[in-house]
């Protein structure tokens, strides 16, 4: 049967401005990190799809890489797109990556214009697309010119396969100077992917302001540190969670008891507020100016529906941010 959304699906989600761009995003993306795979359920995945597009969800992000196996989150996003959402296609942002390795040999990552340039084909081919909407250096390369890798997503986007340019994973410094190169090349930095959790708060010191200096949107991935943030874990590692798959990138080494312990604290407060402690985290990131969106990863309908109800409660008292700041010391 083939999927209809909801008429009413834009009634509900909250728009930000990214950047000083045209575009708004969902304060809520979607992001096929993991879930979307070849080695996940297929009809799952497209029941999450259709329930995120329902819920006013525009922004499905991805790139080369993930799966597992890596291409394959791409390949199902794209038979589901082809025979779902192709009507909708100008209703969608859709995104992808390039900067992890990829294929074999010296030109399957990184950030040279040939793999960049290559990757997109591949990425655009996977998901039957002629364009992405976003397309990121997924991060910075040491050995490679900055000025070679922004001026292969200038060339993408000269070239009609991707509308806007974004950055993944570099510093405050990096930033700035990419940001300057592609200005001059006429292809402004639309967005920049940070990790941003309570439990990660390194684009504190000095990225969310060089954003905001250069008129670049930000969008969170990992908001709940991979599911820490979440009370998934208040009590161990569960069997059928994301730190006891061996396919996933949070290892059972990071849930210590020191982590227990504030998360239970985290998660007191979070009821205090009417709010699961997933919810408080996701509002808690969003809360700063320069975060146009956060990506969150949800591995049936019921995880996100809980995650987006964090938009019923997204203001914080000066004396609530004290709190938290005092217990993630």
């Amino acid at each position: 049967m083939k999927y209809t959304p909801l008429s009413s699906r834009y009634a509900n989600m909250k728009y930000n401005r990214c950047g000083k761009s045209g575009i708004l995003l969902p304060a809520v993306s979607l992001g096929l990190w993991h879930n979307f795979g070849s080695v996940d359920d297929f009809s799952n995945a497209k029941r999450v799809l259709f329930k995120a597009f329902d819920m006013g969800i525009t922004h499905f992000d991805l790139a080369n890489n993930y799966g597992p196996l890596p291409g394959t989150a791409e390949k199902n996003f794209g038979k589901i797109l082809k025979k779902h959402f192709r009507p909708y296609r100008d209703e969608l942002i859709i995104s992808s990556k390039a900067g992890y390795l990829m294929w074999d040999g010296p030109y399957g990552e990184w950030g040279s214009r040939k793999y960049l340039l290559s990757s997109l084909d591949q990425s655009l081919k996977r998901m039957k697309l002629d364009y992405v909407d976003i397309f990121y250096s997924h991060r910075p390369d040491p050995n490679t010119p900055l000025e070679e890798t922004m001026g292969a997503l200038d060339q993408a986007v000269k070239q009609g396969k991707a509308l806007y340019a974004g950055i993944s994973n570099y510093s405050a410094k990096q930033t700035k100077l990419a940001s300057h190169i592609l200005r001059k090349l006429g292809t402004p930095c639309l967005i920049h992917q940070p990790r941003y959790s309570m439990l990660d708060r390194w684009v504190e010191d000095g990225l969310l302001n060089t954003l905001e200096e250069e008129g670049i949107g930000g969008i969170a991935f990992s908001p709940l540190a991979q599911g820490l943030l979440s009370n998934k874990y208040l009590k161990g590692v569960p069997e059928d969670s994301r730190a006891a798959n061996p396919n996933g990138f949070l290892q059972k080494s990071a849930v210590t008891k020191e982590v227990i312990i504030k998360l239970e604290k985290l998660n007191k407060l979070a009821l205090e507020r009417g709010q699961s402690l997933a919810q408080m985290a996701l509002a808690w990131v969003l809360r700063k100016p320069q975060i146009t969106s956060v990506l969150i990863g949800a591995r049936n309908v019921e995880q996100l529906e809980d995650s987006l109800k964090c938009l019923d409660h997204t203001e914080f008292t000066s004396a609530e941010l004290d709190k938290i700041e005092g217990l993630l010391k």
